[in-house]
């Protein structure tokens, strides 16, 4: 899988945010301005990492280019699938928080300080989720495609944490938690959701879903005629390779938080436990696995 970077060279920060893009060029501008609109008023700092997914348009040179409040690094990735996409993204991170989120921003951004809150808070895994009962969720175009994402989550709900809606774009990790998790991470389709929140909860990670405002966007890439056989391939190998034993799982330490950070950036830490992960049994007021 070859990879390449543009722009300035890279320091940590303490949030950074993974866009896998293939084909983006007449989405990508809007989506990056709004992005990049929200973090520059985060009370942190906050970078974004477009990856190319081998694009043949103009993707990649928007990307390059961009110019706005908050920085954009471009990475390439040859191997096709949103999967690899975002795996090359997590790995290229280097932050105490990271996440990732689709190129058209289907879901509102003002989930960011719900996000944000729940991660100073320690929460290791926070996502968005459409079934949360305070989510509002405009229907999707096609009702066939709707009944297929509840089929397929209710498929994989046990693999997940519980969370009712493992397909929704909207993801955020602690970054220790996210990179090990994505090092492990094998597919590379769009099933690849749920094998990395697989990898996350087996490492002990609690997963804390969050209500959004979400909006079905034209010109996904995702067709249930196309690439149904394909998902419940992939989703019999995920299964099989979570009956697997699993060695050495443990998250490494998180680093110290950035200077004028809250301890809470400190969200994951090794332990004398198994799991390597502190977990809580109550779900933050107002969220939970939806």
């Amino acid at each position: 899988m070859g990879t390449w970077c543009a722009g300035p060279a890279h320091t940590a920060v303490p949030l950074e945010i993974v866009v896998p893009a293939r084909n983006e060029a007449g989405r990508l501008p809007a989506g990056l301005r709004l992005l990049c609109d929200k973090l520059a008023g985060l009370p942190v700092r906050a970078e974004v990492i477009v990856v190319d997914n081998g694009s043949t348009d103009g993707t990649a040179g928007i990307a390059r280019s961009w110019r706005g409040p908050v920085p954009v690094r471009t990475i390439r990735c040859d191997r096709p699938g949103k999967g690899a996409a975002v795996r090359a993204g997590l790995l290229a991170t280097r932050g105490p928080w990271v996440g990732f989120m689709d190129a058209d921003m289907a879901t509102d951004l003002a989930a960011l300080d719900d996000v944000l809150e729940l991660l100073r808070d320690g929460r290791p895994v926070v996502v968005g989720s459409r079934r949360h009962d305070r989510s509002i969720v405009q229907a999707y175009a096609l009702p066939f495609r709707r009944l297929g994402a509840v089929t397929f989550n209710r498929l994989v709900r046990d693999l997940a944490g519980g969370v009712a809606d493992t397909q929704c774009g909207f993801k955020f990790f602690a970054g220790p938690l996210a990179r090990a998790a994505a090092a492990d991470l094998r597919t590379a389709g769009f099933s690849f959701d749920v094998e990395l929140l697989a990898h996350c909860v087996r490492r002990g990670a609690e997963v804390t879903a969050i209500p959004v405002v979400w909006r079905d966007r034209p010109g996904s890439t995702f067709s249930v005629r196309r690439h149904s056989l394909r998902c419940l391939i992939d989703l019999a190998l995920i299964r099989a390779r979570a009956g697997r034993p699993q060695e050495n799982v443990r998250v490494p330490e998180q680093p110290s938080a950035p200077p004028g950070e809250p301890p809470g950036a400190v969200a994951v830490r090794e332990t004398a436990r198994e799991t390597g992960l502190p977990s809580s049994s109550h779900a933050a007021p107002g969220f939970g696995r939806g």
